[in-house]
C-alpha cells in the first residue's frame, strides 16, 4: 500500500481556483507516473490528468485549458492547479500512481471540492 497525502481541496465560488496537492514517497514518486482521479456522486471514478516521469501530460477534455498538473521531484509532490472551476468539478479528487489508478488499485482518502454556483 503505497501512502498519498491529498490537501488542498474546498469550497470555492464558480470561476475560482483551489491547486491540490499530493505527497508520496520519495523512491516511489521518482520512479512513477502519477495522476489525478475524481469521483462526483453517482458517478464513476474519472481520470483527470496524469504526468509522467519526465514531465508530460495530459488531460481529459473536461478540464484541458483550465486545470494543470505538475509534479516536484525534490519534495514528492505532485499538484493540481484547478481555475475557472465550474459546479460539474464538484467531486472527490484522488491522487495515485497512473500503474496503480488504472488497475483501480491503491486509492486513498481523497480531498473533497466543492464549487458553488
Amino acid at each position: 500500500q503505497v501512502h498519498l497525502v491529498e490537501s488542498g481541496g474546498g469550497l470555492v465560488q464558480a470561476g475560482g481556483s483551489l491547486r491540490l496537492s499530493c505527497a508520496a514517497p520519495g523512491s516511489i514518486f521518482r520512479l512513477n507516473d502519477m495522476g489525478w482521479w475524481r469521483q462526483a456522486p453517482g458517478k464513476q471514478r474519472e481520470l483527470v490528468a496524469y504526468i509522467t516521469t519526465l514531465s508530460s501530460t495530459k488531460y481529459a477534455d473536461s478540464v484541458k485549458g483550465r486545470f494543470t498538473i505538475s509534479r516536484d521531484n525534490a519534495k514528492n509532490t505532485v499538484y493540481l492547479q484547478m481555475n475557472s472551476l465550474k459546479p460539474e468539478d464538484t467531486a472527490v479528487y484522488y491522487c495515485n500512481l497512473r500503474r496503480l489508478g488504472i488497475q483501480n488499485d491503491g486509492w486513498g482518502q481523497g480531498t473533497q471540492v466543492t464549487v458553488s454556483s
